[in-house]
């Protein structure tokens, strides 16, 4: 089975352990920090790969020390990089991430808002079997010809799934329906489930977004995870017991653990358990994949939570 990713690459730089949270005049503290793999996309196919699938990520970044270590974060963690272009006049992007009991984000988009829906040809896209995007608000780029890249990688008999994550802007453009159009999986997390379906019962946020092709899935943070597929009942699981060190990504790991099952045939709540083990697993250690299990750690810690025992 073969996963093409697409989308933003850029490095995260975690700050943790602060002495007291920012403000402006002041300088704080932080006792820890790390430099890893950022945006959604990328998160996500290092999840996806370092659960066994067969991952590669179509992306550009610069061709600068921030670009190049993207790449090699990406190799590291078992994804083909051939599609991925570092060109010299473009700057990679870089967020910042403030991390305590929940994380505050700042980014520079750089590199991520050129990246064009046509660069995926059709080629391109029938060496593939399922087709990934995340990071919709982000990539202003991509943005436009978006659906139509959904469209034909549907056309081409890919399943397709999407995360569209938060918008930066507060403007939250209705064009992103378009997109759930020819989505096959849409992920969510609370706010933008509310943001996007009008309303902050996520009972009723699912049942307007699902659709007769479009499975949604949405991501509850402590309150677990919640799904609805085509003329289904809503299934739900709770969030597993973590020793939470930062939550960088998580959402993209339970993305990489739920398609992992789903893409198996597993079924809504078993994909949805998968996925609750994946994210909560990634949330040990600083940054979105340096904890994320692979295939062995993931199926022992699915049988214990699904036994309960974990």
């Amino acid at each position: 089975m073969r996963i093409l990713v697409i989308g933003e690459l850029n490095p995260d730089l975690i700050l943790a352990s602060l002495t007291s949270p920012p403000r402006p005049g002041r300088e704080v503290i932080a006792r820890d920090f790390a430099l890893r793999l950022g945006s959604s996309s990328a998160i996500c196919a290092s999840g996806l790969a370092k659960l066994g699938e067969q991952v590669a990520f179509l992306g550009k970044a610069g061709a600068d020390v921030f670009g190049k270590l993207c790449v090699r974060f990406l190799v590291e963690s078992g994804v083909d990089v051939e599609l991925v272009r570092l060109e010299p006049e473009l700057k990679t992007g870089l967020t910042v991430s403030i991390s305590e009991a929940d994380r505050a984000l700042v980014t520079h988009p750089g590199a991520m808002e050129s990246l064009r829906a046509e660069e995926a040809t059709d080629a391109v896209l029938g060496c593939f079997r399922h087709l990934h995007v995340s990071a919709y608000f982000l990539q202003r780029g991509l943005q436009p010809g978006l659906a139509d890249l959904f469209r034909r990688a549907q056309a081409l008999g890919l399943t397709t799934s999407f995360d569209p994550g938060h918008d930066p802007y507060d403007e939250w453009s209705a064009n992103v329906r378009e997109v759930f159009r020819f989505t096959n999986v849409l992920f969510l997390n609370e706010v933008e489930l509310e943001e996007i379906s009008g309303t902050a019962d996520v009972r009723e946020g699912l049942r307007r977004l699902a659709t007769e092709n479009t499975l949604v899935a949405a991501k509850l943070g402590s309150d677990g995870c919640a799904g609805l597929e085509v003329g289904g009942t809503i299934k739900r699981s709770p969030a597993i017991e973590a020793n939470v060190l930062d939550t960088t990504g998580a959402g993209d790991s339970f993305n990489a653990g739920f398609l992992h099952g789903w893409l198996r045939g597993w079924g809504l709540l078993r994909s949805l358990r998968c996925g609750a083990v994946c994210g909560g697993l990634s949330t040990r250690g600083l940054g979105g994949c340096a904890t994320q299990p692979d295939a062995a750690e993931m199926a022992a810690r699915l049988v214990q939570f699904e036994s309960g025992s974990f």
